[in-house]
C-alpha cells in the first residue's frame, strides 16, 4: 500500500495521534485527506476535509460513509479511557470504553470495508491489548483487548477483496490519555512515522515501543512471572 496519491480517513483527528496521522498523510502525497471528530469545528489542520463522526452513532457513521464514498486507507484512531476497574460500583464506563473502543470500531470498519478493495485499514490498539498493570486500567485493557482480536478477525474476512489490515500498538505517547503519567513519552508524530512505514511495508503488526516489544514478547511466560516482573524488567 502506497500512500502517495491516495484517499484517506482519520477518526479521531482533532488532536494527538489522529491529528499526526492526517498531518502525516498528507505529507506524504495523500490526495484527500477526511479529518474526522464528534466536533468537526475543533480541527485546525490545514489541508484536510473536516467531517463529522462520533463513532458510537450508526447515523453518524453511515453518513460519513455516504460523504466519503470510496476509500483508499482506514486510520481507526479515535478511543477512550476512564479509568474504570471491572469490579467497580458500576458499569457505565466499562460499557462507554467497550462502545468506542471495540463496537465504534467495528462499526467504523462495517461501514467503509465494502469502499476498501484493494485498500488498507489500520486500527490502533494498546500493549494493554495483551496485559494489565493497574485495577484502574482493566475496563480499557478489555475493549483493547477485543480490538486487537477485531483487528485479527477483520484482516482474515477482507482478505478476498484484497484489504490490509495492520495493527499499530503502543504503551507511551505523548498525547491526553498520558498526560497524568510523568515518564518518557514518545513524540505523536514518531508513532506515526513508524505506523505508517509498516502501513506501507505491508505490515500486519507495528509495534511502537520497547515496553509494548516486551509485554508481546512475554505472553508466553507463565503468568505469576510475568505480572511480578511487569515493574521492573517489562518497563525498567
Amino acid at each position: 500500500m502506497q500512500i502517495n496519491g491516495t484517499k484517506a480517513l482519520v477518526t479521531g483527528a482533532n488532536r494527538g495521534l489522529g491529528k499526526a496521522f492526517a498531518e502525516a498523510l498528507l505529507a506524504r502525497g495523500a490526495t484527500t485527506v477526511y479529518a474526522t471528530a464528534r466536533r468537526p469545528d475543533h480541527i485546525n489542520i490545514p489541508g484536510v476535509v473536516p467531517l463529522q463522526l462520533d463513532i458510537t452513532d450508526p447515523t453518524s457513521i453511515e453518513a460519513a460513509a455516504t460523504e466519503v464514498g470510496e476509500l483508499d486507507i482506514l486510520i481507526n484512531n479515535a478511543g477512550i479511557s476512564t479509568d474504570a476497574p471491572l469490579l467497580g460500583p458500576s458499569t457505565e464506563n466499562v460499557r462507554r470504553e467497550f462502545e468506542t473502543n471495540f463496537w465504534g470500531t467495528l462499526n467504523v470498519t462495517r461501514a467503509f470495508a465494502p469502499r476498501l478493495a484493494g485498500g488498507a485499514i489500520l486500527n490502533v490498539i494498546s500493549a494493554l491489548s495483551w496485559y494489565t498493570f493497574a485495577p484502574a486500567s482493566n475496563g480499557y485493557a478489555a475493549s483493547k483487548a477485543a480490538e486487537w482480536s477485531l483487528t485479527n478477525g477483520v484482516r482474515l474476512e477482507l482478505a478476498d477483496q484484497k484489504t490490509q489490515v495492520t495493527a499499530l500498538a503502543l504503551a507511551i505517547a505523548d498525547t491526553d490519555m498520558m498526560a497524568a503519567y510523568d515518564i518518557p513519552k514518545l513524540p505523536p508524530h514518531e508513532v506515526v512515522t513508524m505506523a505508517l512505514d509498516g502501513l506501507e511495508a505491508g505490515k500486519l503488526e507495528v509495534i511502537a515501543d520497547g515496553p509494548t516489544a516486551n509485554v508481546k514478547a512475554s505472553l508466553s511466560r507463565d503468568p505469576a512471572l510475568f505480572y511480578a516482573d511487569i515493574a521492573t524488567s517489562l518497563f525498567g
